[in-house]
C-alpha cells in the first residue's frame, strides 16, 4: 500500500499515512489533532550502478562508425 507525507499547517508536523491510491487525496488528520493538514509531493529516487558494463558500440563493434569497418578505417 503506497505511503503518503502530509504536513500539519496548524502545529508545522510532518507524517505519514498508508492509504490506497484510490483515497491519495481525502484529508488527512494530524496526529497531534489538527485537520488543517496539505498533502506533500514525494519524490522517488531510482539508483542504480551499471559497474563494469560497457556501453554499446555503433555499427555493431566493427571498429569504424558509420560503415562498420570497410571505408572509415
Amino acid at each position: 500500500m503506497p505511503r503518503y507525507e502530509y504536513r500539519c499547517r496548524s502545529c508545522g508536523t510532518t507524517f505519514e499515512v498508508s492509504r490506497p491510491m484510490a483515497e491519495s487525496s481525502d484529508p488527512a488528520d494530524c496526529p497531534q489533532g489538527h485537520d488543517d493538514t496539505v498533502k506533500l509531493l514525494s519524490t522517488v529516487a531510482v539508483g542504480g550502478s551499471a559497474a563494469g558494463a560497457a556501453a554499446p558500440q555503433a555499427g555493431g563493434g566493427g571498429g569504424g562508425g558509420c560503415c562498420g569497418g570497410g571505408c572509415c578505417a
